[in-house]
């Protein structure tokens, strides 16, 4: 294959598929509270970044997704992915509450989704205990590396405080995993390039790439609408797919290449394309080309 990826590292690590349960709270953002800003992110809709979950306590929403995915796949192993907002942003006992009752059966690990700038002591303190017995991943919204597009993606935090999250969670031996956002309209290539480096030098254990994906309701709808931005093509966004990758070590899973994203109340999706096509279009052009992640690292 030419990268890495997520499900066949999955594979080699418990010795059989594992499948990800997703979890949704009832939360919210210190990005729109006024802890840290208003108003949230300029891209991120009502539902936080989820939309395959209803609400319902985390053992019915695992359970029911449990039964859904056994059924389908045949399913023996999962993680519980707690995944919408910002999931280290409630009180620490609650958090604690949250995770444990998480470990049902058959789960072998916890994805926490949250923000570089949340996460204490204490929360990483847990994390490390339950890391002993568990297969525990933390997944920060990075998006760019590009510390002037982070301000206006209104995202609340720096470059700096994304180093700082990924420095405190390798001291842990926690898995990291960096969103990336392929096609923000302020990223030129050396921003694809600087954020493949510094996924490099921070040693962040997975990516999780995504299409800039464009919802009614929110500010980057607004400037969508009005003409202040415009999105990238599909075969540039594919390149720049490519560039990142090849500018990647070769050792860090990539859990995926283009995100899923529901059309309903969208203004833009994937440019109305599958994203297993896009997926498969990307492979394509590498093993064409005889590209494969890493291969532009220098040292490599």
């Amino acid at each position: 294959m030419c990268y890495r990826k997520y499900s066949d590292f999955l594979k080699e690590k418990f010795g059989e598929k594992v499948y990800k349960l997703p979890i949704k709270l009832d939360l919210t953002c210190p990005n729109r509270d006024g802890t840290c800003g208003y108003g949230g992110c300029i891209f991120c809709g009502e539902e936080g970044g989820s939309f395959e979950n209803n609400y319902g306590s985390i053992k019915s929403q695992l359970l029911q997704n449990k039964e859904l995915i056994k059924k389908k796949y045949k399913a023996n192993k999962y993680i519980s992915y707690f995944q919408n907002f910002t999931n280290t942003y409630m009180p620490i006992d609650d958090f604690k509450e949250s995770v444990r009752e998480s470990l049902i059966e058959d789960v072998v690990g916890v994805s926490i989704s949250t923000r570089p700038d949340c996460l204490g002591d204490e929360y990483l303190d847990f994390l490390e205990e339950i890391n002993k017995d568990y297969f525990v991943t933390v997944e920060l919204g990075l998006q760019t590396s590009n510390y002037h597009s982070l301000k206006k993606l209104n995202r609340g935090h720096s470059l700096a405080e994304f180093i700082d999250a990924c420095i405190r969670l390798k001291k842990r031996n926690i898995n990291i995993c960096a969103h990336i956002i392929i096609g923000l309209p302020w990223d030129d290539d050396l921003d694809i390039i600087e954020t493949a480096k510094i996924s490099n030098v921070l040693g962040v254990d997975e990516v999780k790439i995504h299409a800039l994906y464009i919802v009614n309701g929110t500010k980057l709808g607004q400037m969508y609408k009005e003409g202040e931005i415009e999105t990238i093509s599909l075969e540039d966004y594919k390149r720049k797919v490519i560039l990142f990758l090849r500018h990647l070590n070769n050792d860090i899973i990539v859990e995926r290449i283009i995100g899923r994203a529901p059309e309903e109340n969208s203004l833009f999706c994937n440019w109305d394309t599958s994203w297993w096509k896009i997926r498969d279009d990307i492979v394509k052009i590498m093993q064409e080309n005889n590209y494969c992640q890493g291969d532009l690292v220098k040292g490599e």
